[in-house]
């Protein structure tokens, strides 16, 4: 076979032949089969791995991950035949067997196997031109991690394949394509870089964008009551946080890592923004207290993201990315998810007759929208067949002016269940269109912006997880470093869009795009695009807003509940990246959120000094920045260290991170990441349309080697 026409092809399959024939001679040491490679065959099954396997008792030590095995582990079986040999130990990168075919000879720290085949460190074939150049057949990094492929060393003669011929696919949940490219895994509809058509693009981009409408709308529905905003603010910031989401989904798409991510208002700064809503000055304001706070959100979220895009553009995150790994990544976003437990079924639990029935629902349909329209019309029947009528009160009385006792008792239940209380439809405009500095100039206190520079930093490494765990979810290579670094660059930039505009929030990588490609099978990145689009246009649509703000707060409380839960399981799904069975990760792991939920405790211990009463779920983040145990004598530096020490998801990643990186460990045993590396993208023409930039953007920007350019 020649191997400059076929290498290409078999850039991402391993193809193995095994015979063990009677009428074939046995090699010295009982070995009974030969083992070589073999171009895939059309009518190739790869699911044929598990027989091969259980026939010759091979046990895969191969994985995309350090430290982890294969998808599929298999017992050894002996063979029980007269003169039966020792089972075939075969390379799991190389596909040959180890040391018997392929031995070592003095070429510049190659190896050449038994046919004149040359392989380099690596493991991967160098092929040679007519002009003796030596070109490397396969890509991968130099540890065995990753993708890697072996072009065959010679061709197989017609007549020569016997019974026993079994091919072996290193990847058996995708499959090749002709060019040479790698398409996704069988389980999906929609590839990365498929188009399926303008009428299922419509389709599947309402479908990815209504499965994440939990983390896309709620955020609101919790913070605006307390920074004191009326219905009509709180359906403005809906529609601001729509249109944000849009613009920066497809800013992402385009000039951030191109993976099928969704960006908008994550659950990491929503802890950071009580904590600011809730101090000490702003308590007592009843005058403009929403946009003052609003505008003090902004400030903090301007100078949080400027540091984000230092730590982007600047290749910093390149060198941060060698600390951040799976045993680090796991406990901060669980952490995320974990915090908001004081929050969650307190409030739910206000009408368990609506919220139960809602956490069922969403469990079993898994699409948030669906589920909760049916509860919410069936909490409008109750509504009108007065189960929430309480006689002499009237919900729509504050419940600050109501005067008997009986109806401030029943105040909080009318106002959480009824679906009639929200006046936001009747007050929004049809058409709206969000813009920058509607809330008023931004204002910037140093104790503020210490804080958002810290949950920046945390929003950074949630975003890292998520970006090794998607782009294998799609079947591609990892990302590089500067892609990466990229990602996070335009993260920051797309955050201080968010602090123009007044979401209240920055602008992150949304975890639960794990969860949606999972239960949608579409990863595709126009039909991300698509759906973008749809979100902006709905955005100018005032009673779009209104109607989202218009949920009664105790559904979207259950919501909540299993965003919040979703979240906490996809921070430790990504444990299986490393070898989640040891003793070392387990203790850094149980350690780090065990601190992470009992120190910020301690902190937030201390009493508020405020004569107002606050609900339940606000008494930590109103105690711990204001009358926290650390004081040092400077007001500024005292609300930023208690504030960040009461939050779980800080106190998480600084344990972890400094256990992790101290604890003596392999590589294997961490999980560190393999990411790919610039050479390999730039060798493999199919995956550069995966991470590259546009021919046009790459061209402005072709100087900044440090973004994967």
């Amino acid at each position: 076979m020649e191997t400059g026409s076929k290498s290409e092809s078999l850039n991402r399959n391993v193809a193995m032949s095994v015979r063990g024939g009677t009428g074939k001679k046995k090699q010295q040491g009982g070995i009974a089969g030969k083992v070589d490679s073999f171009v895939p065959r059309s009518e190739h099954n790869p699911r044929e791995l598990r027989s091969w396997a259980k026939r010759t008792g091979f046990v895969s030590d191969y994985s995309g991950e350090a430290g982890t095995s294969g998808s599929a582990k298999f017992e050894a079986l002996e063979r029980r035949r007269e003169g039966s040999s020792p089972k075939i130990e075969i390379d799991p990168v190389v596909g040959r067997t180890r040391q018997n075919e392929i031995v070592p000879e003095s070429h510049g720290g190659a190896t050449r196997g038994e046919n004149g085949a040359v392989f380099d460190g690596r493991g991967r074939k160098e092929k040679e031109n007519e002009g003796g150049e030596r070109k490397v057949g396969f890509n991968g990094n130099g540890n065995g991690h990753g993708v890697s492929a072996v072009a065959p060393v010679n061709e197989e003669k017609e007549g020569e394949e016997g019974n026993g011929d079994v091919k072996v696919n290193v990847f058996p949940e995708g499959e090749e394509v002709g060019d040479g490219g790698w398409q996704g895994p069988l389980g999906l509809k929609c590839g990365l870089k498929e188009n399926p058509g303008i009428v299922s693009l419509i389709y599947y981009g309402l479908q990815h964008y209504l499965s994440l409408a939990g983390s896309l709308v709620l955020i609101p529905l919790v913070m605006i009551p307390v920074m004191g905003g009326t219905d009509k603010d709180t359906a403005t910031v809906i529609s601001t946080m729509l249109f944000l989401s849009g613009i920066t989904t497809i800013l992402h798409s385009y000039l951030g890592t191109r993976l099928p991510l969704v960006q908008g208002s994550s659950f990491v700064y929503l802890a950071p923004a009580l904590v600011i809503i809730n101090a000490q000055e702003y308590r007592n304001l009843t005058e403009h207290k929403f946009r003052h706070i609003m505008r003090e959100l902004q400030g903090a979220i301007i100078v949080g993201s400027v540091f984000q895009c230092i730590l982007g553009f600047s290749g910093l995150m390149s060198i941060l990315l060698r600390l951040i790994n799976p045993i680090v990544v796991a406990p901060t976003v669980a952490a995320v998810g974990l915090a908001f437990f004081s929050y969650g079924f307190p409030q739910a639990g206000t009408c368990p007759e609506i919220t139960i029935p809602q956490i069922a629902l969403v469990l079993i349909f898994t699409l948030v929208p669906l589920s909760l329209t049916i509860i919410w019309i069936y909490a409008s029947f109750l509504t009108a067949g007065g189960a929430y009528n309480y006689k002499g009160c009237n919900p729509d009385i504050p419940s600050s002016n109501i005067l008997l006792d009986a109806c401030r008792k029943h105040a909080y239940t009318m106002k959480h269940c009824r679906t009639d209380v929200s006046n936001a439809l009747s007050t929004a405009a049809w058409v709206r269109m969000p813009y920058p500095l509607q809330w008023g100039i931004p204002i910037f206190h140093f104790r503020t912006s210490i804080i958002m520079v810290i949950v920046s930093l945390v929003a950074s490494v949630d975003s890292v997880g998520t970006y090794r765990a998607t782009s294998l979810q799609v079947n591609s290579r990892p990302p590089t470093p500067g892609v990466v670094s990229r990602g996070i660059a335009l993260e920051g930039f797309c955050s201080i869009l968010a602090g123009l505009w007044g979401s209240g929030t920055g602008a992150t990588t949304l975890t639960e795009n794990m969860h949606t490609i999972d239960v949608t099978k579409v990863a595709s990145r126009k039909v991300v695009v698509v759906g973008a689009a749809f979100l902006i246009m709905f955005s100018f649509i005032g009673k779009v807003g209104a109607l989202l703000a218009s949920i009664p707060l105790a559904l979207a409380a259950s919501v909540l509940c299993f965003m919040w839960a979703l979240t906490a399981a996809l921070g430790l799904s990504n444990l299986q990246y490393s070898q989640s069975a040891s003793f070392r990760n387990i203790t850094i792991v149980g350690v780090s959120l065990f601190l992470g939920m009992s120190i910020p405790a301690y902190f937030q211990q201390y009493q508020a000094e405020s004569s107002l009463v606050l609900p339940s779920y606000l008494v930590p983040y109103a105690a711990a920045a204001s009358s926290g145990p650390f004081r040092s004598g400077i007001k500024q530096l005292d609300f930023a260290i208690n504030a960040l020490m009461s939050l779980n998801m800080v106190v998480t990643l600084l344990v972890a991170f400094l256990l992790d990186n101290t604890v003596p460990g392999s590589q294997e045993e961490r999980g560190v990441y393999q990411w790919s590396r610039a050479e390999d993208i730039a060798t493999d023409p199919s995956q550069q349309s995966e991470y590259s930039l546009p021919k046009k953007v790459a061209r402005c920007c072709c100087r900044f080697k440090c973004l994967g350019v």
